[in-house]
């Protein structure tokens, strides 16, 4: 039996709204629940932390990548199931990636965006076809999105843009989503 992984990027920090942890702990749990393994950025920090230490704790299956740098910064986390060592960001990921089946992104910063852009550009360029969620906790994705509308009329992108990518208001609705998407 083949092991549908979930590539989760988020936040080091926890944000000043306490549902962006609320929820980053549910996807967690979710993940376990559903026999999904988590792929995160293996930090023990922020949102990273709270989705791992959830997925942990129901029993889930957990693969961190970091860079060596992010060790002590983000608490490198190494009680998981698989913890790999990367020398770059950039490698990480791409490790990140190519173990993983789905991308979500839940609220974030600059890293989390870096994440996210990467993984739409190489979608965009026909590099690969993995769905790619947004969980918009309470709003927290929807300048995102006006941006990707005015980029798109701006003439910078296609329509198409756009449905390389899904925003999800509620962890249930990724829970639907993920299975219609991994089914």
């Amino acid at each position: 039996m083949t092991v549908l992984s979930v590539c989760v990027f988020c936040g080091a920090r926890p944000g000043k709204n306490p549902r962006y942890s609320e929820d980053a702990t549910a996807v967690g749990e979710m993940l376990a629940q559903n026999g999904w393994r988590l792929v995160y950025g293996a930090g023990d920090v922020g949102l990273m932390g709270a989705t791992a230490r959830a997925a942990q704790n129901a029993g889930g299956d957990t693969f961190g990548v970091i860079p060596v740098h992010l060790m002590s910064l983000e608490v490198g986390k190494t009680d998981l199931t698989h913890l790999v060592v990367t020398e770059t960001m950039h490698e990480r990921k791409k490790v990140m990636y190519m173990n993983s089946d789905a991308i979500v992104v839940l609220p974030g910063g600059a890293g989390s965006l870096d994440e996210f852009f990467e993984v739409l550009t190489w979608r965009q360029i026909g590099l690969h076809a993995k769905p790619i969620f947004l969980l918009n906790t309470e709003g927290y994705w929807a300048p995102l999105m006006q941006l990707m509308d005015h980029v798109v009329d701006q003439g910078f992108a296609d329509e198409s843009l756009k449905d390389f990518m899904q925003a999800v208001d509620s962890v249930q609705d990724l829970i639907i989503a993920l299975r219609a998407a991994l089914s």
